[in-house]
C-alpha cells in the first residue's frame, strides 16, 4: 500500500519547489501539484531523488495523496490567486484539514480567509516565510498564524524545516488569524528600510568620495565583521564585487529603478492607522517610488542640474562615520518596527511575543543580523519595553554614533546627495528625545482655525480660545 504524504505543496515556482524539497530532505513525504504540470515534471526530473515525493496532475489525486487531517501549503502569488486556489481546493477538503498560505498575503486578507474556512470547519494558517529561494531550501524563518490546534498539527514539520540558530528553530507560533502574515509584513518593512540605508551609504561613498564598486565591496566586507554583521551587509559586498560578462562591475550596469511587491507600502499604511511614527520604513517606500520615476528624474536633472562633487579621497574616519550613521539609523528602523508590532498586538488582541519574534528572525530571514540577539535580550528582560532606543545597549550605541550620524547627514546635504532614510531616522531620534517639542504651536493653530481645542501644561481638561471674538479662553 502506498504511504500517504505528510504535506502537500501547491505552486511549484522557485519558492514552492524549494520549500517542497526542504520538506522532503527533512524526511517528510510531499505531495506535489502545480497548475501547469511541466513544473511538477521538472522538479521530479531534477530533484526527485532527494526524498519521498508524490507527483500529481489533478487536485483530486493531490488531496487523496495526503494523510488526514491534511496539511496543504499554498505557494502562489498573493491576492486573487490565493482565493482562486482555495476555491478550487474546497470541494476536495474535509473537516479538520489545514490550508497554509505561505505567500506574502496582506494580513487582512488572511483574517478574511481564516474566518471563511472556520465557518466550513476547516483550518487556515497564514504563514510568513522569509529567506528567499535559498532560505526556502536550506531553512527559512517562518511566522505562522492561526489557531493553536492548527499550529500543533504543523509544528513538527515546520520547526524541522526552519533555519536553526543555537539549536533553536527560527519558527514559532505567532498568534491568531492574520498575526503571522502581519509580522512578516513588518519584517519586510524593516527590510525596506535596511536596504535603503545601505544604498544611501553606497551613494555617499560613490558620489562624494568617488569610490568604485570593488573598493566599496571591501568596505562592506569589513563592516560585516563588526556590529553591522548581517545577511544584507554580506550580500551587499557580494553584489558590489560581482563583474558582468564584460569584466565591469555588474552594479554599474543595473538600471536604477527599484521595484516593490507591496509589503513595505502595507507596513507604512498600517503604521498611519495605528499612529506609530514609522519614518524610516515609510521614507524607504517613497524612495522606491521616486526611483521608478526615471523619465521624470532624467528631465529634472537637465532643468535642475546636479553638480557632482569633485571627489576627494575617503579617509578611514569618513568611512567610519558612514558606518556609524548606518548602524544608528538601522537601530531606529528596528525600534520603529517593533513599536508597530507592539501597537498592533494591543489593537488586535494578538499578544505578540516580541522577544520570540526577534529570536526567529536570527536565522533564515532576510533581515537576520547580529544585534537581534540584543533585541531578544531586551524583550526577555522587560516585556514592556516602551522603545528599543531607550534600552541600555541601543541607547549607548546611538549616543556613541550621534556625532558621526550628524556629520554624515550634513555631508550629504552639503553635496546634494539624497538620504531620506538617514535624515528621517536622525530627525525621529531628535524628536523622540525632546520632552517638549513644537507641537504646542501646532495645537494653537488648529484651535485658531478649527476650534479643535488644546490642553494646558498647568491645568486639566481641554480649552478653546475665542480668537476672532474677545480673545478669552474657555474650558470645553
Amino acid at each position: 500500500m502506498t504511504q500517504l504524504a505528510d504535506v502537500g505543496v501547491m505552486g511549484l515556482a522557485v519558492m514552492g519547489a524549494n520549500l517542497a524539497r526542504n520538506a522532503a530532505r527533512k524526511g517528510f513525504g510531499v505531495a506535489l501539484f502545480n497548475r501547469h504540470g511541466d513544473k511538477t515534471d521538472a522538479l521530479m526530473r531534477d530533484f526527485g531523488h532527494e526524498g519521498r515525493f508524490t507527483p500529481t496532475k489533478d487536485l483530486a489525486a493531490f488531496v487523496a495523496a495526503l494523510a488526514k487531517p491534511r496539511v496543504i501549503i499554498i505557494m502562489v502569488k498573493a491576492g486573487k490567486p490565493v482565493d482562486d486556489v482555495m476555491d478550487s481546493l474546497l470541494p476536495h477538503l474535509e473537516a479538520g484539514d489545514i490550508v497554509v498560505d505561505g505567500g506574502n498575503s496582506l494580513y487582512t486578507d488572511t483574517n478574511r480567509r481564516f474566518d471563511a474556512l472556520a465557518a466550513k470547519d476547516l483550518r487556515f494558517v497564514g504563514m510568513g516565510v522569509s529567506g528567499g529561494e535559498e532560505g526556502a531550501l536550506e531553512g527559512p524563518s517562518m511566522m505562522p498564524g492561526g489557531t493553536r490546534e492548527a499550529w500543533d498539527r504543523i509544528a513538527p514539520m515546520v520547526t524541522k524545516m526552519a533555519a536553526q540558530v543555537d539549536n533553536t528553530p527560527c519558527c514559532a507560533y505567532i498568534g491568531p488569524g492574520g498575526a503571522g502574515h502581519y509580522v512578516k509584513m513588518v519584517h519586510n518593512g524593516i527590510e525596506y528600510a535596511d536596504m535603503q540605508l545601505i544604498t544611501e551609504a553606497y551613494d555617499l561613498m560613490r558620489t562624494v568620495y568617488g569610490m568604485d564598486a570593488p573598493a566599496m565591496a571591501e568596505v562592506f566586507k569589513t563592516w560585516k565583521a563588526g556590529d553591522l554583521d548581517s545577511y544584507l551587509i554580506e550580500i551587499t559586498a557580494a553584489v558590489l564585487a560581482k563583474r558582468d560578462g564584460t569584466g565591469k562591475p555588474l552594479v554599474d550596469s543595473i538600471l536604477d529603478e527599484a521595484e516593490q511587491k507591496g509589503t513595505g507600502r502595507w507596513t507604512a499604511a498600517n503604521a498611519l492607522e495605528l499612529g506609530v511614527p514609522l519614518t524610516g520604513i515609510t521614507e524607504a517606500v517613497y524612495a522606491r517610488v521616486l526611483s521608478s520615476q526615471r523619465t521624470l528624474r532624467v528631465e529634472a536633472e537637465k532643468r535642475l542640474p546636479f553638480q557632482a562633487p569633485a571627489g576627494c579621497k575617503a579617509e578611514q574616519a569618513d568611512l567610519d562615520a558612514i558606518r556609524d550613521a548606518l548602524y544608528a539609523s538601522k537601530i531606529v528602523a528596528y525600534a520603529q518596527g517593533f513599536e508597530q508590532m507592539a501597537a498592533a498586538s494591543k489593537q488586535y488582541g494578538w499578544d505578540l511575543k516580541l522577544g520570540e519574534i526577534a529570536t526567529i528572525w536570527r536565522g533564515g530571514c532576510i533581515i537576520r543580523a547580529r544585534f537581534l540577539d540584543r533585541i531578544r535580550e531586551a524583550y526577555g528582560a522587560d516585556a514592556k519595553v516602551s522603545n528599543l532606543i531607550l534600552q541600555d545597549y541601543f541607547r549607548d550605541a546611538v549616543l556613541k554614533a550621534e556625532p558621526a550620524w550628524r556629520r554624515t547627514v550634513a555631508l550629504a546635504v552639503q553635496h546634494g546627495v539624497a538620504i531620506p532614510a538617514f535624515s528621517s531616522s536622525l530627525s525621529y531620534y531628535d524628536g523622540l528625545r525632546r520632552a517638549r517639542g513644537p507641537a504646542n504651536l501646532l495645537q494653537g493653530l488648529r484651535d485658531y482655525f478649527g476650534a479643535h481645542s488644546y490642553r494646558r501644561v498647568d491645568g486639566d481638561g481641554a480649552f478653546h480660545t475665542r480668537w476672532s471674538q474677545d480673545g478669552s479662553e474657555v474650558k470645553v
